[in-house]
């Protein structure tokens, strides 16, 4: 029978494993930047600032809190955005102003820098977090190692993706808030890095296993790394047409396809869980098999 003290530890420890996933993850180094790349405009740059400081700040809390090390990008995250407060009290308001229609581009030119300092310097900033859920006797293994160098590489080019994207919506169109620019090309560019960050482990060492000719499991299809296309495709057409960003035709068109594409998905990739479980049901009720 189940105690009481059992009952309340349940949902403390469910907290605390959704926390230790979260800061054993690179999302978490990056989640200041995505706060203050995608939320920095005219007339918010002190606010987006100081909430990105809080988030980097409560990171690093979470991961001092779980016995975790202080990760570079953490360390890099609090010295950035202390420097930016400072600027924001610092500056005239004419330097705001700048800052409040670039901070966008400045953010993920940081980013990119970052990235691929950490490459240069041979520690891509994603093995850290790699190794915090990787039994230490694999990392020193080359496959390891450059399976790190790719995914690292995959989020500075979505950071430089943002940075182009930002810039153009700035000096072209003249809008920060740009509904392409500034959100759609923006938020796709993070989602797709989030993707290959979850994909490349399950495909990347797996490809190179057998091309040295080592007997493994067959890497999973690449395809598997756009499975999350669709959705936002759906999700930018009931966006843009929530908005007032795009056509109705525009915004109906990206439904449509983003639901033939969710449904194209499930044909080629059925959800193996739901097999396994028809598998079982049928084995417990089929006589036979007792």
């Amino acid at each position: 029978m189940t105690s009481a003290a059992d009952e309340t530890r349940k949902p403390r420890r469910t907290t605390e494993s959704v926390v230790r996933a979260f800061v054993n993850s690179p999302l978490s180094g990056l989640a200041p930047w995505i706060v203050m790349s995608l939320f920095s405009g005219p007339g918010r740059f002190e606010e987006s600032v100081a909430a990105a400081l809080g988030i980097a700040l409560l990171v690093v809390f979470a991961s001092w809190k779980i016995g975790n090390s202080i990760k570079l990008m953490e360390w890099f995250d609090v010295a950035f955005f202390v420097v930016l407060c400072v600027i924001g009290a610092l500056a005239t308001r004419a330097m705001i102003e700048w800052l409040e229609l670039w901070a966008g581009e400045i953010v993920n030119l940081a980013l990119v820098c970052f990235a691929l300092g950490s490459i240069l310097l041979r520690r891509p900033f994603t093995l850290e977090y790699a190794k915090e859920q990787t039994p230490e006797e694999f990392w020193d293994s080359p496959i390891f190692i450059r399976t790190n160098y790719v995914i690292t590489w995959a989020w500075t080019a979505a950071f430089g993706v943002s940075a182009i994207a930002g810039a153009i919506g700035d000096a072209v169109f003249d809008d920060a808030g740009n509904f392409w620019t500034g959100w759609i090309i923006q938020i796709g560019a993070t989602v797709f890095a989030i993707a290959f960050t979850e994909f490349y482990p399950d495909y990347g060492p797996n490809k190179a296993m057998q091309k040295a000719g080592i007997d493994t499991e067959p890497p999973v299809s690449i395809a598997r790394l756009f499975d999350w296309v669709p959705v936002f495709v759906l999700i930018v057409g009931i966006a843009g047409l929530v908005t007032d960003s795009t056509s109705t035709v525009v915004g109906w068109v990206l439904i449509v396809v983003g639901a033939v594409g969710m449904r194209v998905m499930r044909m080629v990739f059925p959800d193996p869980t739901h097999d396994d479980r028809g598998e079982s049901a049928a084995a417990a009720g089929d006589p036979a098999q007792s």
